[in-house]
């Protein structure tokens, strides 16, 4: 590797390539005295890239530490490195290289965070709840001093985060807004049955009413974002009932023909039956006249 003045940087160590300072040094811990991050947002799956990373393992061994934290209670908390523990248990390993260091709870949880948020494979969820999670820890600690500058520069939790990240504020904001769909939608959101963008304007309406669109969405496929927009329109002149939701999403179903209705004033109909028909009957004669123009060809010849 080299600088830009053509100098090359020398990296000997593994904490060096973690960026961990060289006074930091890793040893074996049992896998047994590490813990989980309270409230970890990222999944550890056992899926194809597990396997590999299983196999890795069971080859070369872990290359880098896990980092952890002690608990005050003579074992750790795991800040980076669940899936390469996940994968030491399942080749057998009882002892794991560590890096120990001491971290304050919303310290624990940039770190936490940062280090898991470029994972390619990370789902909507799991960015949602990290992303959530440390713009929190942030607040926590207040304002962050830019080094670059020298002093603390006012900027909005979820700009730094999206710069940190590589993400735009915005991005994050949207990531974020997710953390409040009720479970069932948010899963939706991760298996791509529902839209991303669909998902963020949901999370702007009541629980009760995000759980009839889940409803909805069961018996009729999807939802699209525009026919939330309109529906959140709605909800601003009021309370509406289950019912008024679903004619509401229908009726603003991109390629839905729209329904069409008919109605007959009791005045009209008083013209053509005597006064003693019941409605099952004046239903009964319009129906049977009805079948006879269509057997007639009437649709077809205009009349």
């Amino acid at each position: 590797m080299k600088t830009r003045t053509g100098q090359k940087l020398k990296l000997t160590t593994v904490e060096e390539l973690l960026g961990v300072p060289a006074t930091e040094s890793s040893k074996e811990i049992d896998v047994d005295m590490i813990h989980m991050f309270k409230n970890h947002p990222f999944k550890v799956l056992d899926d194809e890239k597990m396997s590999d990373l299983v196999e890795s393992i069971r080859v070369n061994g872990i290359l880098s530490p896990v980092l952890v934290r002690p608990d005050g209670e003579d074992s750790y908390e795991m800040i980076s490195g669940h899936r390469r523990m996940h994968a030491a248990k399942i080749v057998g390993l009882t002892m794991i290289p560590a890096i120990v260091r001491e971290m304050s709870d919303d310290e624990a949880i940039v770190y936490m965070v940062d280090s898991n948020i470029q994972r390619e494979e990370l789902l909507p969820s799991e960015k949602a709840f990290a992303f959530k999670m440390k713009m929190d820890a942030m607040n926590r600690q207040g304002k962050r001093c830019d080094t670059t500058l020298g002093h603390d520069v006012p900027k909005w939790s979820h700009e730094i985060i999206g710069s940190d990240s590589g993400f735009s504020g915005r991005q994050v904001k949207r990531y974020i807004r997710l953390t409040e769909l009720i479970p069932e939608l948010l899963d939706m959101v991760d298996s791509k049955r529902l839209q991303f963008t669909a998902g963020v304007e949901i999370s702007y309406i009541d629980k009760e009413i995000q759980q009839w669109i889940c409803e909805y969405i069961h018996e009729n496929g999807n939802v699209k974002q525009n026919q939330i927009v309109i529906l959140r329109q709605e909800l601003l002149n009021g309370a509406i009932t289950q019912s008024q939701l679903i004619d509401i999403l229908n009726e603003n179903a991109i390629g839905r023909i729209p329904k069409k209705k008919v109605t007959l004033s009791e005045k009209k109909l008083s013209q053509y039956f005597p006064p003693h028909y019941t409605s099952a009957e004046m239903e009964k004669v319009i129906m049977e006249l009805l079948t006879n123009w269509k057997e007639q060809g009437g649709a077809e010849n205009g009349f």
